[in-house]
């Protein structure tokens, strides 16, 4: 059976929760619970990692964080990660491929690379 990392070793990858590390999940912010949420998704060690509207009420230097985050989960665990996200900067920004929807369809697919090329900014009436 496959075993993930251990709690106490997600704070390198989440160094914000060690001074957190006593504190029930309610008492946390928004942001360290979701890295809080992540951190304990890795336990597992999932080989795919969904994350759904990361950024729905954070502040924007967080959401940043959070996204370097998920780049480097990525990277360093070999999780493929499938993010719905509404902000097309951060998208753009952490995809290697992206699909968009409208109302249930496929609209756009590609390579994270060319979203810029490919419209997809506009097509989101962002």
């Amino acid at each position: 059976s496959r075993r993930g990392p251990a709690p106490r070793e997600l704070l390198d990858v989440f160094p914000a929760l060690e001074k957190r590390w006593r504190l029930h999940a309610g008492a946390l912010s928004g942001g360290e619970q979701q890295m809080l949420a992540m951190a304990r998704a890795l336990v597992q060690q999932p080989k795919v990692l969904l994350i759904d509207e990361m950024s729905m009420g954070l502040a924007p230097l967080v959401v940043e964080t959070l996204f370097a985050t998920v780049r480097r989960i990525a990277s360093d665990h070999g999780a493929a990660i499938v993010l719905v996200e509404q902000y097309y900067d951060f998208a753009e920004e952490l995809a290697d491929q992206y699909l968009v929807m409208e109302r249930g369809e496929i609209v756009a697919w590609g390579l994270g690379k060319n979203m810029q090329a490919d419209g997809v900014r506009q097509r989101m009436s962002i």
